[in-house]
């Protein structure tokens, strides 16, 4: 009995995930065919992101599932946020986010690491919030464009030096700050390109789906063995 409701548990809780990625990849397709400003639609941007933040929540066991939850949720609030009621109050939404992921992925450091790997952490931040400040041709900005980039900065690179698997959650976390950094560049010299445009979505929605499966399959593989392994060294990518 217990097998079976566990299996079917499981079936929904792939199918909620399946949902998730069908609602993102959608998303992109749906909004350059119609208006991206109608509610409809707009709510259709936060499903994706929503959704994988319910799949995260129903199969938290512990502090850090919740916090890969509400990180998500975060993330899907300010997807809508910055249509309904502007980059300010999105951005908001967004830098939460990224200080309560900083808060996870510190809690789950790696203490295994290359100095290649170590550079990389530390190099990101102050290239990532430099790209900030550089890009928007609108000098008044460039201060605040710095300061959202902070947190951003930190995310990735406590995402990439944590025991989460790089080759989901590091480079996820990458992702994301490329899509930023997209929206950054359309401020600036890319601000008549139409890459910005085609990239930005994909990039961001692919980086958080990559986030989520990083962090909630090692933790549902800490809660198989019973407790959580020490950090293992990876081949390096850089």
């Amino acid at each position: 009995m217990n097998e079976t409701a566990t299996s079917k548990s499981g079936t929904l809780i792939g199918a909620l995930f399946v949902l998730a990625l069908l609602a993102g990849l959608s998303y992109w397709v749906v909004s350059r065919m119609t208006d991206p400003s109608a509610p409809a639609i707009i709510a259709w941007k936060g499903l994706g992101v929503g959704l994988l933040a319910i799949w995260a929540f129903l199969q938290a066991r512990n502090f850090d599932g919740w916090l890969i939850g509400v990180v998500l949720a975060l993330g899907a609030a300010g997807d809508v946020a910055l249509d309904l009621a502007g980059a300010n109050a999105g951005g908001v939404f967004f830098m939460a986010g990224h200080v309560v992921a900083v808060f996870l992925y510190s809690r789950n450091r790696r203490f295994a690491m290359s100095f290649s790997q170590k550079l990389l952490a530390l190099l990101l931040v102050p290239i990532v919030i430099w790209l900030g400040w550089a890009l928007p041709a609108d000098r008044r900005i460039a201060i605040d464009i710095a300061i959202y980039a902070t947190p951003l900065a930190f995310m990735a690179a406590t995402a990439w030096i944590s025991r989460f698997p790089r080759y989901w959650t590091g480079l996820g976390a990458m992702l994301f700050v490329i899509s930023d950094l997209l929206i950054f560049a359309r401020m600036g010299p890319l601000a008549g390109s139409m890459i910005p445009g085609l990239l930005i979505w994909p990039l961001y929605f692919t980086g958080q789906a990559m986030i989520a499966i990083g962090v909630v399959r090692t933790l549902e593989e800490d809660r198989l063995r019973g407790a959580v392994p020490p950090p293992i060294e990876e081949p390096e990518l850089v």
